[in-house]
């Protein structure tokens, strides 16, 4: 078993002496503190997983971008948590109720991993989730029989590669608040998704907001944001914030 690093606390960061951990986000955001896994080793996601659990033990603390290693030692170490391998990503501690409805929509199969993680952090931040897959525009006729089933949500993320023109046609089909998120999939022209990224920025659209390749995080938390507001509780900081 991993042993717990030394925590030196006080009442906005926990020094774990590879990492000062922000503890107090949730009280000055609403939402706590996120571990971003690429980089640390597993025994670090683990001990950063533990001291905001220990913090926040009445809400979900997410981590994202989880090496195949790093959640196979999360699975060990931590058995409570809820390892999503699709979404590369681990919760730990109950998902708050929910307000207001994100859909997450997808142009294909590839853009799976970054369409569960948006999937994923909308939902530990505090919003339901509907999920909208496989709509691509190269069989356009998918997404107009979906139509029905996010046109009614809060606010939209819509995620795809290649030459990134979903969130753009999405964009004129509904008024509802959108974030758009190019993955990098696609050929070589596609450049690891700047071509998508390009593409969303350039949209026609009206109301369609960017984030950057890859990004299912961000975007995430944007739509549960604004999900949330749409559906104002009685307080902030709190497990339905």
């Amino acid at each position: 078993m991993t042993e717990r690093p030394d925590e030196r606390l006080d009442e906005r960061t926990a020094d774990l002496g590879y990492a000062r951990v922000d503890v107090d986000r949730a009280a000055r955001t609403g939402d706590p503190e996120v571990v971003y896994g690429e980089g640390k080793t597993a025994e670090q996601v683990v001990g950063i997983l533990r001291t905001l659990h220990d913090r926040h033990p009445d809400r979900a603390v997410l981590a994202t971008r989880l090496s195949d290693e790093a959640r196979a030692v999360v699975r060990t170490e931590i058995p409570e948590a809820a390892v999503d391998d699709v979404a590369r990503a681990v919760t730990l501690g109950p998902v708050p109720t929910a307000r207001g409805l994100v859909a997450v929509i997808s142009a294909g199969t590839s853009d799976a991993p970054v369409a569960a993680e948006a999937a994923l952090t909308a939902a530990v931040h505090g919003a339901g989730v509907t999920r909208v897959s496989d709509v691509g525009v190269a069989g356009l006729h998918r997404l107009l029989e979906a139509r029905e089933s996010f046109a009614g949500a809060d606010c939209l993320v819509v995620v795809a590669g290649m030459e990134g023109a979903l969130p753009s046609v999405v964009g004129g089909l509904v008024g509802v608040p959108l974030v758009a998120v190019p993955t990098s999939v696609g050929y070589g022209a596609s450049f690891g998704g700047l071509a998508a990224l390009l593409a969303m920025l350039n949209s026609c659209a009206p109301g369609v907001s960017v984030v950057n390749i890859d990004n299912g995080y961000g975007a995430g938390v944007f739509a549960a944001r604004v999900a949330r507001n749409a559906h104002p509780g009685a307080h902030r900081g709190g497990h339905d914030d």
